[in-house]
């Protein structure tokens, strides 16, 4: 079930909480790629999205001598979206549990 169905039902104060929530818990684009390109190697980036096993790889083999560091900047945008809805998702969970 996507984030917009979950959505139905709340109020405008609900959605606020959570619009707030997922703002102050939610992962930045530009620092994730700033992360990338100042610590793509070492997979600084993965670390801030809480990808720790992938970050420790990274970390390991240099970035898998730099080919996935540079390979990893097509996806690491999707996931970050990803993880994002996750939280989103999570939140409107919260909220709904939180109000019955």
């Amino acid at each position: 079930m996507n984030n917009v169905a979950l959505k139905q039902g709340l109020t405008g104060e609900q959605l606020s909480i959570v619009q707030s929530e997922v703002e102050s818990k939610g992962k930045n684009k530009v620092i994730m790629y700033l992360l990338w390109w100042f610590t793509g190697v070492v997979g600084g980036h993965r670390f801030y999205l809480g990808d720790i096993g992938m970050g420790l790889g990274m970390l390991f083999t240099l970035g898998g001598l730099g080919v996935w560091a540079l390979i990893d900047v097509f996806f690491i945008g999707k996931r970050l979206e990803k993880k994002n809805d996750n939280l989103e998702r999570d939140v409107i969970q919260q909220v709904k549990a939180y109000n019955n």
